[in-house]
């Protein structure tokens, strides 16, 4: 009489854990419900609108703001705003130089240096201050560094590269890559963070480097053919990739003149590129 007694206790307890795990991974699935609900009724930030802002608005001369990126820069300026890093008046839709500082204090804030604290957004300083107040969305990743065509550049930059050959129709190969800080003196920093090389032109006529810098603007960099007349070096493409997230502040300055239609050096002189539609990788992978 006993082992059926067991037997029946066993089959209650083991009911009984059945039913526990039920519930519990029915409050789970509930709160995961509501953590999505929550997220979804936030207000989103669209990344690649705010960086682009902060590529272009610091290099106006006037306070003209960047189409489609008003929302989302306001959403973050106010996030600034409440943690004391912005002033209130500055809190305008417009990526300003002030903007830029105070994004930079806040990129200090968590502990980061260097690249990461050059008050252009990246993904997890983004993330983190819209913690509870706004979710990110088209978000920008310039991904891991590797070993390409004998330098160091990003995968976001090998991969434009490979897309802008495919237009060219043959390898480049590179005079400098990225991530290259104290290199070429004549780079004035460019290189010192990601998304920015230099492309050999040996062997090419004026024609067929006039045509690797299209390929190159065509699939979201800010290209030029540099000559000596211009500075200290030799006959090259120097390539800065819009909106990397990794980019030096000289090269950020390079992309936001490339929008405003200059050539990306101190004199900040026309464009003298090949005219296309300016487009960032994402736009162009879109397209």
């Amino acid at each position: 009489m006993k082992l059926p007694s067991c037997v029946a206790v066993i089959g209650a307890a083991a009911l009984l854990g059945s039913l526990t795990a039920a519930v519990d991974t029915s409050a789970a699935q509930a709160a995961d419900r509501s953590a999505a609900q929550a997220a979804d009724a936030l207000p989103r930030v669209n990344m690649e609108a705010t960086v682009k802002a902060a590529q272009i608005d610091p290099r106006r001369d006037d306070d003209t703001l960047t189409p489609g990126a008003k929302a989302s820069v306001l959403l973050v300026e106010r996030a600034l705003r409440d943690r004391h890093l912005l002033d209130a008046k500055w809190v305008d839709g417009y990526f300003g130089t002030t903007t830029i500082a105070a994004y930079a204090k806040y990129q200090k804030s968590l502990g980061y240096t260097g690249l990461d604290a050059s008050g252009l957004p990246g993904k997890t300083s983004l993330t983190k201050l819209g913690a509870g107040r706004f979710t990110v969305n088209h978000v920008l990743v310039p991904g891991a560094r590797v070993s390409s065509r004998g330098a160091v550049i990003n995968t976001r930059t090998r991969d434009m590269l490979a897309a802008a050959e495919r237009l060219f129709g043959r390898r480049f190969a590179l005079d400098q890559g990225s991530y290259n800080p104290g290199g070429d003196p004549t780079s004035a920093g460019t290189h010192d963070g990601g998304g920015v090389v230099d492309i050999s032109v040996k062997g090419m006529s004026a024609a067929t480097r006039v045509k690797a810098a299209r390929a190159l603007r065509q699939v979201g960099f800010a290209a030029w053919v540099r000559s000596p007349s211009q500075g200290d070096w030799p006959w090259h493409i120097h390539a800065a990739a819009i909106s990397d997230t990794d980019l030096s502040s000289e090269a950020q300055h390079q992309t936001g003149d490339y929008y405003l239609g200059l050539n990306g050096l101190s004199g900040r002189g026309a464009d003298d590129g090949p005219k296309v539609t300016i487009r960032t990788w994402e736009e162009y992978k879109r397209q």
